[in-house]
């Protein structure tokens, strides 16, 4: 008699996929660094920046619950970049309480530069695959996307597993 049931998905390939994950985002992050000439962003900076960036005018409370961070740790990373002249902060006229947030133009240079960087770099990684792992890569795309959808939602919610492993919920 089998422990587990037939059609429960085995969970190296989750373990294998979340450790290969982390390891090439740290290893991009790294290559990226080389040769960089202004202070270093941490992660967190960054993928705040890019959050309003392309939602500009986005509140606090919005960027914390995006990015599932606490509203002050968000405050905290806001206050940083606002000294780094790469945010700025305005007064929301329809709630005085709270604050809207723009990227500056050095941050959108910033981005462009660190965007290019790591399309290019990726990009060379890629292409010196082979044409089956160039195809396997594109094929994985959506299961990919499926799995960032259910990893937003809350881990209580509905779907949240069927999403994540690519089926509608």
């Amino acid at each position: 008699m089998s422990a587990t049931a037939p059609d429960l998905p085995d969970p190296a390939p989750g373990e294998e996929f979340s450790t290969l994950l982390v390891g090439i985002q740290r290893l991009v992050r790294r290559r990226l660094r080389e040769g960089l000439s202004e202070p270093r962003l941490r992660g967190a900076q960054v993928e705040l920046l890019r959050l309003v960036a392309d939602f500009p005018g986005l509140r606090v409370s919005d960027a914390a619950a995006e990015l599932c961070l606490a509203a002050n740790s968000v405050s905290t990373l806001v206050n940083q970049l606002v000294a780094l002249g790469l945010l700025r902060r305005e007064v929301d006229p329809a709630d005085r309480r709270a604050a809207l947030l723009y990227v500056t133009g050095e941050a959108v240079e910033r981005l462009a530069d660190w965007r290019a960087r790591r399309d290019a770099l990726v990009g060379d990684v890629v292409a010196g695959l082979s044409a089956e792992d160039r195809a396997a890569l594109a094929a994985a795309l959506p299961a990919l996307r499926g799995v960032a959808a259910g990893l937003r939602r809350p881990s209580g919610e509905p779907g949240a597993v069927a999403a994540a492993e690519g089926r509608s919920g």
